[in-house]
Parts: C-alpha cells; sequence; structure tokens
C-alpha cells in the first residue's frame, strides 16, 4: 500500500521531489521512442512492471499503436556499501516510500528518489503525429535503438528530429537487444550510436547496452534516468493548465442510473495544482457550426469530483506525472477519446481560442523518416499558399491551410480550433507519399480569436 498524502498539507511549501507528492504522484514525463520493435514497450514494462500494449489491433500486431502510459518508482539503497547499479531499483507506483534492499547481506533500505510517468509512443512511420501528440508532455526521452540494426534506423531519425524540435535537453539512449548479438557487432552499433547523436541535442548522452526482453542491466538504465535526467522545476502556485492525451467512460454497459459516474479525462498538468471540487474548464469544448457567427466553440465547465495517478487516489494533483480528472460531465463527452488534445484549467482563466493563427516558422532542410538514403537527397520544400499541413498544437492534431506566407511568417487557418498561448511552439507536418512527415516546427506569434 502506498503513502496517504495529508489532505491538509500546505501545496505552496511542496516541490516536485517532496516525497509528500512523489509518494502518490510521477512528477516527471519521460518518453520512450524511437524506431519500430526497437523495444520501447518492454523496457518500460521491466521498470515498470505494466504492459502498455493493451488494445486487440496492438496485441495482434505487436506493436504499439496508441501512446501507452505506465507509472514507476525509482529507488536508491542507503547503504553506501550496496554496489552500483544494483543498489538502484524500480517497482509499480503503489508501493511505499521505503523498502528493504533484497541483495544478500545488503541490510540497507530503498528508498524513493523518483516516481516518472513513461510514455510510450509508436515507432511505425504511419503513426509519427500520435508520437507529436505524446511529445507535448513529455519532459525528457529515453531513446531505443537495436543492437542487430544498423543505426540510425528512419524512425530514430524522425523521432530524434521530433525532440529537438521540443528542445528535450535530456536524453538516455538504450542499446537494446544486446543478447542477440557478438561482441564486435555491438562495438561497431555502439559507434554508429555515437555518429548519429553527434551534433544533436543527445551529443553526449549516456549509452546504456541492455537486454530489455531479459531484463539485464535495466537497474543500469533506472540509475541514470535517476542521475543524468533531473526532474523540471515546476510552479506549483501559477492557475492550473493540464494538456488532455485521452478521455474516457469508465462506466460498464448495462449500468444502473443511480451507478453512474462522470466522465474520465488523463494527461499531464505542465503548471498549477487541481483539487477536488474544483471548478474547471475544458478548451475548445463542444464546436459546432452557427449561421451567423461561422464555427463556434463552447467551452465545457464542470467539476472535479475524483483525482488519481494509475491505482494511487489523490487529495490534490501537481504537474509532471500523468494523472486522471474524474469530472461530473456526461460521460458520452469524454468517451472514446473524445476530448484528446483539448487543455484543462481553472473556469473563466484559460488562454484564447484560435481558428486563424500567425507563426514564425523553421523547416528542416532535408526529409527525416522512410527511406534514409532516399530522404538524404529531399529537400524540405517551402510553405506555399493554400496547402494542406497538419500542426500539432499541444496534443491536438490539426489539418492547417496556408493562406500566406511571408519570409519565415505564415498565415494559417485551421480545420478546427485550438486553444493555445502566445509563443507557443508546435510543429509542422507534410503529407508526403500517402503519409503525414515532420517538415518543420513553428512559433505561434498571434491569432483571430474564436467566438463563444
Amino acid at each position: 500500500m502506498t503513502e496517504t498524502i495529508n489532505q491538509h498539507v500546505d501545496i505552496s511549501q511542496l516541490s516536485a521531489t517532496s516525497l509528500e507528492v512523489m509518494a502518490n504522484q510521477a512528477t516527471i514525463n519521460i518518453g520512450a521512442i524511437g524506431h519500430v520493435a526497437h523495444g520501447k514497450s518492454t523496457l518500460v514494462k521491466a521498470i515498470s512492471g505494466i504492459k502498455t500494449v493493451r488494445f486487440k489491433s496492438e496485441l495482434e500486431r505487436n506493436i504499439t499503436i496508441k501512446l501507452g502510459y505506465a507509472n514507476a518508482k525509482i529507488y536508491k539503497c542507503d547503504n553506501a556499501k550496496c554496489p552500483r547499479p544494483d543498489c538502484f531499483k524500480s517497482f509499480a507506483s503503489n508501493k511505499p516510500i521505503q523498502l528493504p534492499c533484497k541483495r544478500p547481506g545488503c541490510g540497507g533500505k530503498l528508498q524513493l528518489q523518483r516516481h516518472v510517468s513513461f510514455v510510450d509512443c509508436p515507432g511505425h512511420e504511419s503513426l509519427m503525429s500520435t508520437m507529436l501528440s505524446g511529445a507535448a508532455v513529455m519532459d525528457a526521452a529515453i531513446l531505443m535503438v537495436a543492437a542487430n540494426e544498423p543505426c540510425p534506423q528512419p524512425q530514430t531519425a524522425e523521432h530524434m528530429g521530433a525532440i529537438e524540435i521540443m528542445k528535450l535537453q535530456n536524453v538516455v539512449i538504450v542499446q537494446n537487444k544486446i543478447d542477440l548479438v557478438d561482441q564486435k557487432s555491438a562495438e561497431t552499433n555502439y559507434e554508429q550510436v555515437k555518429s548519429f547523436i553527434s551534433g544533436t541535442i543527445a551529443e553526449g548522452s549516456p549509452i546504456v547496452p541492455i537486454s530489455a526482453q531479459f531484463e539485464l542491466n535495466v537497474d543500469a538504465v533506472v540509475e541514470y534516468l535517476y542521475r543524468h535526467i533531473p526532474v523540471p522545476m515546476r510552479d506549483f502556485n501559477a492557475s492550473p493548465y493540464m494538456v488532455i492525451v485521452r478521455s474516457f467512460d469508465v462506466n460498464k454497459p448495462g449500468a444502473e442510473v443511480d451507478q453512474l459516474v462522470g466522465g474520465v479525462v488523463g494527461g499531464s498538468i505542465l503548471r498549477g495544482t487541481l483539487n477536488l471540487d474544483q471548478a474547471i474548464e475544458i478548451r475548445p469544448g463542444i464546436t459546432f457550426r452557427d449561421n451567423q457567427n461561422g464555427i463556434v466553440s463552447k467551452p465545457i465547465v464542470t467539476k472535479i469530483a475524483s483525482l488519481r495517478a494509475e491505482s494511487n487516489m489523490l487529495q490534490f494533483a501537481v504537474p509532471g506525472g500523468l494523472v486522471g480528472v474524474g469530472t461530473i460531465l456526461d460521460p458520452m463527452l469524454a468517451s472514446k477519446n473524445r476530448l484528446v488534445g483539448q487543455v484543462l484549467g481553472s473556469a473563466g482563466r484559460m488562454p484564447s481560442m484560435y481558428k486563424e493563427v500567425v507563426i514564425s516558422y523553421n523547416l528542416l532542410q532535408r526529409l527525416l523518416g522512410s527511406n534514409l538514403e532516399k530522404c538524404k537527397q529531399v529537400k524540405v520544400k517551402k510553405l506555399a499558399k493554400d496547402e494542406i499541413l497538419q500542426v500539432n498544437v499541444g496534443a491536438n492534431k490539426i489539418a492547417a491551410r496556408v493562406t500566406a506566407v511571408k519570409g519565415d511568417r505564415a498565415k494559417l487557418v485551421l480545420h478546427k480550433p485550438a486553444c493555445a498561448e502566445r509563443d507557443e511552439q508546435i510543429s509542422l507536418s507534410r503529407k508526403i507519399d500517402s503519409q503525414w512527415r515532420l517538415v518543420g516546427w513553428a512559433t505561434i506569434i498571434q491569432g483571430k480569436a474564436l467566438s463563444m
């Protein structure tokens, strides 16, 4: 059983590394990224004990299709004689803040150091937009590389490009499937990895050889997650702002009316805190066409009925990690991920909603992705008036038409409204060979607010 947070604790005195917080809630999001079938989900399971591949279509194909989520607690033995990396262990998020060290003859105690959420991203090229949605809530990343394949593979390069755009400064490289190659091949692959990350934000990052399937050297990965990836500074006192990455109806078919509970949204709080019974607003909310005003959005106002981090019930939720927010909403509104990409915050204190935005953009020099040799020869063309792009605004995937281009600025008309802040960074994708391919990034300079 995990400890219970005192509901009377002064939140303003807490930080993301306070035991009162880490006891029940993750305070950092780490993305698992890389090429398809390189072992991302297997590693997440080895660290957290949770299988993120859950849907029927994923199990049939044995690949991640939707974003997967899992929490884990990272511990370090307090006995100075307990050798590394054996002194680092990870367990499920419902474990207490202190556990006995099971290393024979140690006698020390494992003390809680970190509580992390993993965002397991799909590695298939056709699911790049899903990966970009997950990148919106990442603080750091694990880049998985298979030792039995040349590096980089197509989505290894594309995912690296994505986290550079998102400016994720903290990366741990994991060289997986080391059990499938001999020492010389492993060393050759290691040099390929070093060459690949040279000149990128991941240059100088640790490269950890493991076998995720057999859970060999996973404790070394856990140690590097603790030593190499700091917990970001969080503003607990700001007005809350949460990115929604999933929403669902938890009621079972046939449930009686008096047993029904409201819709649930899940995501990561970027700043501020959420509390039970708090009045909240979800934007853009319900969007419809009005004959007089055109596209209109009606924000959803509701109240928090419950807060949860996996199996841990919370009195309040802080930034970092992934949390579930139970509401008193009609569960139909939240079912089947209908609210994914929207944002949640205090009622009446949310950013504007835009249908048109002006951006300052930067394009990649060359295309990333499938067929790397071909991509090296393909320059990314400049934006053109009337072309259709896909933009990722937070976790929201939106089609957008370019209506004007001048220098490094462009005006976009969004297919559906987005709740966004000025200076917010977004990614740009273009359809190439029937697939959305990452071509650049942009900053929102201004926008035309939508009628409500």
